[in-house]
């Protein structure tokens, strides 16, 4: 209302001007994300847990697929080189340095897994002959008696889960 060249304004007038609605807007920003950052932090350590959970079993079974396997080759029972022999892997030694890269982890006929999960995983295996008697005789059979096997499994190059298990002959 305009009264003697002055402009009046309505005091009884209700409401919010713009500056206390951004206020508000902002008040209740930070008061919701407060909220909400516990919950999305469980998120997270929730997924962690998740694979975590798939890299031990990813673990166990390459380990358990390694087990199965005899002790000396089969076909030169006095060998004890690390690697495949021949490109085979038909005793625990050969997975030696056995490594499957993100995105390549196989199942136990050796299929490739297609399913998404499993797509930021790799696993690898190192074994190592280990004598037990008091002075072995290098180059004799009798020298190895065990053998550790160390299964590696990563997600996104973060180190999930390791399984070490001693074999005995």
């Amino acid at each position: 209302m305009n009264i003697n060249g002055r402009t009046h304004y309505c005091t009884g007038r209700r409401g919010f001007t713009l500056a206390e609605a951004m206020m508000a807007v902002v008040v209740l920003g930070i008061a919701a994300s407060s909220l909400l950052l516990p919950f999305m932090s469980g998120a997270a350590v929730r997924a962690e847990g998740i694979n975590r959970t798939l890299a031990a079993r990813l673990a166990s079974d390459l380990m358990e697929q390694i087990l199965r396997l005899p002790f000396h080759d089969p076909d030169d029972e006095t060998s004890y080189s690390l690697g495949p022999d021949a490109g085979d892997l038909d005793n625990i030694d050969d997975y030696h340095g056995y490594s499957e890269p993100q995105g390549q982890m196989k199942d136990a006929t050796g299929a490739v897994f297609t399913n998404s999960k499993y797509a930021n995983f790799s696993r690898n295996a190192t074994c190592v002959y280990h004598a037990m008697s008091p002075q072995p005789v290098p180059g004799s059979i009798e020298e190895c008696n065990f053998i550790s096997v160390t299964i590696h499994v990563n997600y996104s190059g973060k180190e999930m889960a390791a399984i070490v298990r001693l074999v005995s002959e």
